[in-house]
């Protein structure tokens, strides 16, 4: 589907295989690939490139200069049609970079939802990004990274290739992230240590005082214990059933920390 004429501004040029849907809007000197595919009521700003396999939802916002979908650097990519898929509401300041995935990994890099990424984010291949996140200026992610959703990213802070960053974390600003970064957890630091429990940003998403005491609960159990990760693993599961919907808290902990690979951060 074409968008409508006015949509798209003169000076643009959208290859006609691209998929756009009729409100949306296309800024000056803008480049649109043919394998792109728009939804509904998303803004292309001026001097922007989307190209490659890439999907993006509704109601994006992509300033100006940004490179969306470009190839990965990385020297085994070797022209595959590997993909990136972009969801709803985020917001994409200046100059941020996103590419495709490669096919040693899933093949596609992914952006979730009503996230606010701010200016000269990098975001390489294969990245699995969740939604409500934050990242601020000049947020460098190496390839292969996850983060979970409500996690913020303090400015020029740089995560190592296959990190997962767990739900409700925040790094400092300058952070080195080379290690797993477990949920509500908040880090500082080069290399990043951990420092506390994003407290404030929980009270923001609702939790009850009694849930962020848990939370706090199982920060000490992690941290402040002297305890092996496995000690402290079998004391945070004793915590289930003592606060009313913190359970969710707790498996959110063990499943992250079960599936963490490269160590967390300690």
């Amino acid at each position: 589907m074409s968008a409508s004429p006015g949509a798209i501004h003169p000076t643009a040029l959208v290859d006609p295989a691209a998929d756009l849907h009729p409100s949306v809007q296309v800024g000056a000197y803008s480049l649109i690939g043919p394998h792109v595919r728009i939804g509904e009521g998303t803004q292309i700003g001026p001097h922007c490139v989307v190209d490659g396999h890439t999907r993006i939802g509704a109601h994006n916002r992509f300033f100006q200069f940004t490179s969306i979908g470009a190839i990965p650097q990385d020297k085994k990519y070797g022209g595959e049609p590997t993909r990136l898929e972009i969801g709803d509401g985020n917001t994409i300041r200046e100059f941020v970079t996103i590419n495709t995935g490669t096919a040693q990994d899933a093949g596609v890099t992914r952006v979730g939802n009503d996230n606010w990424i701010m200016a000269y984010v990098h975001i390489a291949h294969d990245c699995q990004l969740g939604s409500h996140l934050i990242l601020a200026n000049a947020v460098q992610l190496a390839g292969h990274v996850h983060l979970d959703d409500w996690v913020f990213l303090g400015g020029l802070t740089g995560v190592h290739q296959f990190v997962h960053v767990g739900a409700h974390a925040m790094a400092a600003f300058q952070a080195r992230l080379t290690q797993d970064v477990p949920p509500f957890v908040t880090v500082n630091g080069n290399p990043a240590a951990a420092q506390s429990i994003n407290a404030e940003g929980l009270r923001r998403r609702g939790f009850s005082s009694e849930r962020i005491a848990l939370v706090k609960q199982m920060y000490r159990l992690l941290y402040r214990k002297g305890l092996t990760l496995h000690d402290s693993r079998a004391e945070i599961e004793t915590l289930r059933g003592t606060v009313g919907g913190a359970d969710a808290d707790i498996g959110l902990m063990q499943d992250f920390l079960t599936a963490a690979t490269r160590g967390i951060v300690r």
